[in-house]
């Protein structure tokens, strides 16, 4: 269970820390929806990077440290459900596929990590 836990955790490390990279750089490909399409006001986007990028830290962490992969990859669990829920209240359905996806990918690391134990 660990082997897997590992390359699901690397898979969400890697898409994350992307995402936190670009909204924290304001790449306005990444930006520009959220503003515009979902309503987040810009003064946001750099919280929401840094906690993706903070959330990537931990779970590669968390490779070695129980502990701190299962927080944050829990913590990973209530960012996209929040942002699920966001682009449901948008009716954003075309970018609620993304965002499903990492809120399962998200889900699959935490409770493999949790069986990894």
């Amino acid at each position: 269970m660990f082997v897997a836990s590992v390359i699901v955790s690397a898979l969400l490390i890697l898409v994350t820390a992307f995402s936190g990279y670009s909204k924290l750089t304001g790449n306005p490909q990444v930006v520009e929806p959220l503003t515009t399409t979902l309503g987040v006001p810009r003064r946001l986007i750099p919280v929401l990077g840094s906690l993706l990028v903070a959330g990537a830290l931990g779970t590669l962490a968390g490779i070695w440290w129980a502990p701190i992969g299962i927080a944050a990859t829990g913590c990973f669990v209530v960012y996209f459900l929040g942002a699920v829920i966001t682009h449901a209240r948008a009716k954003d359905w075309p970018g609620m596929a993304p965002t499903g996806g990492l809120l399962v990918l998200s889900a699959a690391a935490f409770v493999l990590r949790l069986l990894s134990l």
